[in-house]
Formats: structure tokens, C-alpha cells, sequence
């Protein structure tokens, strides 16, 4: 009987639907695998289509590929280390989220995903079939129990396989990101090892798909000497990574032997490169090479560029800066300098003469009327055509830039600034980009492809938000100021905290009460918003799902 068992981890980036390119993936690294001499490899899950995708899976004949897929990895790798790998299984009527065990050329068992998690951004008991609790499967003598994801969250699965005989949890995971995600993780994962008394290999993706992002950030964990649990491996989040971990036969039963603990970055790092990340892999998964965006010398957009200079570098993005008479002077300044920090080209296209161009054509139905944010809204329109013109020419993907404040109160113009096809801020309030242009100022990594430095001028953090649609226009003419508003959404929509709960945290209960309307009454604008990285646990989209038509409002 063998005391020592070296299992290979692939912390890796799938990419929805490219079958065979996640196969190569896997090839590439079983042969990492195989070149250490190590028992088996394993990947997350679902890893041969990627994560998640949604309802792809349903087509029959995706799922089908899915398998053949992995039926022909098996094959080319006969002749060394076992695998393990996510995918679709598909069984008469019944579909599953499977881990599939290859060895010696064939498929020698698959686990069945039992609990199916449906909340928050998930939505896996609408695509597929709760699996019975899987048994362990034997690899080179050693017994593996390998619940998928949610199965590691709650003790059913871990017990029935801790009982059965298990000596290692080997936890392949699609589990994507949010902010302190691995603290919450980990005391899952504490609470199993506990139960257990078994190790634990908490193995996840990493990469961008749409909306969400994979943190890889996997770990391992021995039953501790005194109790509880010790972490004796952590990888760091957001990379690409193949390692080995070893384990040993202790009368006490198996041991992984301590590893490599890489750094884990704060809550601020993690949330930067998860959206620089979910950019690059949205960019590259996609198919664009280049990026533009409207360049205001607002905040906003300066934070922008620079997450597109360090995702893409800045010789692959275009600024353009679209000013009227209402366009101060510092604007344009700012807008200039930012981009020269950058290293990133910046043009200027004048929309006054368009824009005179619409108001004399529409003057005979006007006529009468006053202005008002009809006119205002003319302006951002012809800023989003014209920036989509330029993305058509020139096929460079459109980024939007309204912040996760604006989005939710709508203080944004329809097919106007919220045109383009990708919203690196959407979940990120307003004084959180404040902050986060702080901290990319004072920081720099080796991930980043952007210049280093002070990129972002305090006079563009500190000047007063404006859309500068009119004259002296000040956001929070319209708006209360943004901590406050902030504090309030946030009740509102991390919370789901009532008005009367909101006001007793000393908010004002009309300030209240008109955030509220703005909110539920913006929801139509938000349904047909770009996609934007989820780094919260309250996104809009898959996270928060609110009735477009919706009478109800609640009252203090």
C-alpha cells in the first residue's frame, strides 16, 4: 500500500463553449502532472465547457460534445496520471453537473452534483438535475470523495462520504468572486474539515466569463493537531497556476505536506484586478483587441482608462473627448493629462454642430416648450452615436463608464452615455471609485499593464461631479451628496433593508423615499444596460432581479 500520493492542481481559465480549447488546457497540464510523477490531476468544475453556461448546457448536442470531449482526453491520456474534470452528463431525461474520473483511457466513475445552488447569481436547479450523494472512486489505492462546489457548503455530502470510507476531499469548484469571498470559503471549509476529520483540497477557476469573475484563490487544509483546521497550501487569486501537493500516510490518516502560500492581496487589490481581469478575459473571450471610450475628465472615465491601459495595455486603447459650450475648460485639461499619464491616444470630436443639427429639425415640434433634459439628453445621445460610430469603424469594443450609483438611480441617459458594451464600474458605488483611484495611484503590479504612478490627478478626484449638460451643472443638484447616497443604496440593495430601517440609521425619510422611487423606477434602464464585472453580492443583473413594471413602494 502506498504512503505518499501526489495529486497536480490546475488552477485554470476556461472559456464557455471552446470544448477544445479547455481540452488542450487539460492535456497541457495532465503532461505537467505526468512529467512529476504525480497520481492524478485535477480541474475545476465544468471544466470542458467552462462556467457558467447557462443555458447552453440545455442543447442537447453541446452537452453531448461536452462528453465526447471528455472521452477523448481520457483516451490521449491513457498512459499516466489519472483525471479529474468538470462537465455535463446527460442520463435519458435527467441532466447533471458531473466530475468526470478518467484513468487508463476510459471514464472509471462520475460524481453527481447533489445540491444545486439557486440563489444570489445562481440558477443551476432551472438547468439541471439533483444527483444522488457519489460514493468515493479509488485512485492508486487511495480513496477520494469528491463533493462539486455547494456540496462542500453544507455536511450531507461530506459525512455520507467520510462514512463510506474517504480518506481525501478533492472539491472541484466554479465559485466566482466577490468581495472577501475567501473568508467566507474558508469557514465553510473549516466546518467540513471538522466534521470530517479529513483533509480538504478546495480547488477553483479562475478567468472572466461575462459578468462574472473566477478567483481561483484554492487552498488546502489538514485536520489541525489540536482540532480544527490548518491551512497548509494557498495559491494566489487570479492567476493561472499548475502545482503539486503531496500527501502522506499518517497514522492519523492522509496529510497534505505544507506547500506554497502565496499572498492574498486586501479587499482593494482583489476588487481592481477582478474588474481589470473580467475586461481583459471579456475583451480577449470576445474577440476585441481594442477598447475606447468617451473621455470627459470626470472621475469616471479616468478610472476607466486606466483599468483598460492595465488590462489591455495603452497603446490598445482610444480616448475621445466629445465637449459642447457646457465642457469647462479644466475638463478638457483634465481629460488630456489623464490620457498623457496614461500613454493612451486621445481625440476630440466637437458635437455642437450635431447637436444644433437635431435641435433645428425637431424646432417645429418643440416649438412652445421650454428646455429641459430633453435637451440636455440630445447631447449625451449624440456622444453615444458618434462613439459608436468610431467603435464600428474601427472595431474597438465601446466601454461605458456610469458608476454602480448611477446605474441604480438611473442618473444616466439611455442609448446616450450608458451606449457601449462593457461597464467596468457597474458595481462599484461612486465614493468606492474615489477610493479605488487612490489606491491604483499609490500601487502598482506586475499584472498591471498601464504606467505607474499618480495617473489619475487629485484635481480630477476632488473637483464636483458633473455631467456638464448645462450650464454650472453639479450632480448633486440632483442627487443628495454621494455618501450619503451610497449609505442608502446600499441599505436598499445589500441589504434589503426597509425605508424605516434606513431612516433609523439617521437618514432623512424623504432623501429616502426619493432614492427609493429613482431605484425601482430605473430598473428599465438597467435591464438593457452593458454587462459589467460582479465584485459585490448584490450586482445588478443575475444577483438582484426586480420587475421592470412594479406599483409597490415601501413607505417609512
Amino acid at each position: 500500500m502506498a504512503d505518499r500520493f501526489r495529486l497536480t492542481l490546475g488552477q485554470l481559465n476556461p472559456t464557455v463553449g471552446d470544448l477544445a480549447g479547455n481540452a488542450a488546457k487539460a492535456r497541457a497540464a495532465w503532461e505537467q502532472a505526468r512529467q512529476a510523477d504525480a497520481q492524478m490531476l485535477a480541474l475545476p468544475e465544468m471544466f470542458i465547457t467552462g462556467y457558467q453556461t447557462q443555458d447552453l448546457v440545455l442543447k442537447h448536442v453541446f452537452a453531448d460534445q461536452a462528453v465526447a470531449a471528455i472521452e477523448a482526453l481520457a483516451q490521449d491520456c491513457a498512459d499516466g496520471p489519472a483525471i479529474g474534470i468538470g462537465g455535463p452528463f446527460r442520463q435519458g431525461d435527467k441532466l447533471y453537473n458531473a466530475y468526470f474520473i478518467l484513468e487508463g483511457g476510459k471514464v472509471i466513475a462520475r460524481v453527481l452534483k447533489h445540491d444545486l445552488p439557486h440563489k444570489q447569481l445562481f440558477d443551476e436547479l432551472r438547468l439541471f438535475d439533483p444527483g444522488p450523494i457519489s460514493g468515493p472512486y479509488s485512485i492508486n489505492g487511495v480513496r477520494i470523495g469528491s463533493p462539486i462546489c455547494e456540496d462542500a457548503w453544507w455536511p450531507d455530502v461530506t459525512e455520507t462520504l467520510a462514512e463510506s470510507g474517504a480518506e481525501i476531499l478533492v472539491i472541484p469548484n466554479g465559485s466566482p468572486y466577490h468581495r472577501n469571498k475567501l473568508d467566507l470559503r474558508m469557514s465553510h471549509l473549516v466546518a467540513r474539515v471538522v466534521e470530517s476529520d479529513l483533509p480538504v483540497v478546495y480547488l477553483n477557476s479562475v478567468g472572466g466569463q461575462d459578468d462574472q469573475i473566477y478567483d481561483g484563490a484554492s487552498f488546502v487544509l489538514n485536520p489541525g493537531p489540536q482540532g480544527g483546521a490548518e491551512k497548509v497550501v494557498q495559491l494566489a487569486p487570479f492567476d493561472e497556476i499548475v502545482t503539486h501537493v503531496d500527501f502522506i500516510r499518517t497514522p492519523q490518516g492522509w496529510r497534505a505536506e505544507k506547500g506554497r502560500m502565496d499572498h492574498q492581496p486586501d479587499e482593494w487589490e482583489q476588487d481592481y484586478r477582478a474588474i481589470t481581469e473580467g475586461l481583459r478575459d471579456y475583451m480577449h473571450k470576445s474577440g476585441f483587441k481594442t477598447a475606447l471610450l468617451g473621455m470627459s475628465g470626470g472621475i469616471d472615465s479616468a478610472l476607466v482608462a486606466t483599468i483598460a491601459a492595465d488590462a489591455i495595455g495603452p497603446e490598445n486603447v482610444r480616448c475621445v473627448m466629445l465637449p459642447s459650450e457646457y465642457t469647462s475648460a479644466a475638463s478638457l485639461e483634465d481629460a488630456s493629462d489623464c490620457a498623457g499619464r496614461l500613454g493612451i491616444r486621445i481625440d476630440t470630436v466637437q458635437i455642437d454642430g450635431a447637436r444644433d443639427a437635431v435641435t433645428d429639425a425637431l424646432a417645429h415640434l418643440m416649438e412652445g416648450t421650454k428646455p429641459d433634459t430633453t435637451e440636455e439628453n440630445i447631447q449625451s445621445r449624440l456622444r453615444g452615436v458618434m462613439l459608436m460610430a468610431i467603435s464600428n469603424k474601427f472595431g474597438g469594443l465601446l466601454l461605458t463608464t456610469g458608476n454602480k450609483s448611477e446605474v441604480a438611480v438611473g442618473y444616466a441617459t439611455i442609448y446616450g452615455d450608458m451606449a457601449g458594451g462593457y461597464n467596468p464600474l457597474k458595481d462599484l458605488y461612486k465614493t468606492r471609485v474615489f477610493e479605488t483611484c487612490r489606491w491604483r495611484n499609490q500601487n502598482h503590479r506586475d499584472w498591471m499593464l498601464g504606467r505607474a504612478g499618480e495617473v489619475i490627478t487629485p484635481r480630477i478626484i476632488s473637483k464636483p461631479p458633473s455631467a456638464e449638460l448645462r450650464p454650472d451643472q453639479k450632480d448633486q443638484d440632483s442627487l443628495p451628496p454621494y455618501d450619503v447616497l451610497d449609505a442608502i443604496l446600499t441599505g436598499l440593495i445589500e441589504d434589503d433593508a426597509s425605508v424605516k430601517e434606513i431612516v433609523a440609521r439617521g437618514f432623512d425619510a424623504d432623501t429616502v423615499m426619493k432614492v427609493q422611487h429613482l431605484l425601482l423606477t430605473s430598473e428599465w434602464k438597467r435591464y438593457q444596460a452593458a454587462p459589467g464585472p460582479r465584485v459585490s453580492t448584490r450586482a445588478f443583473w443575475l444577483d438582484r432581479r426586480y420587475p421592470l413594471v412594479n406599483k409597490w413602494r415601501d413607505r417609512p
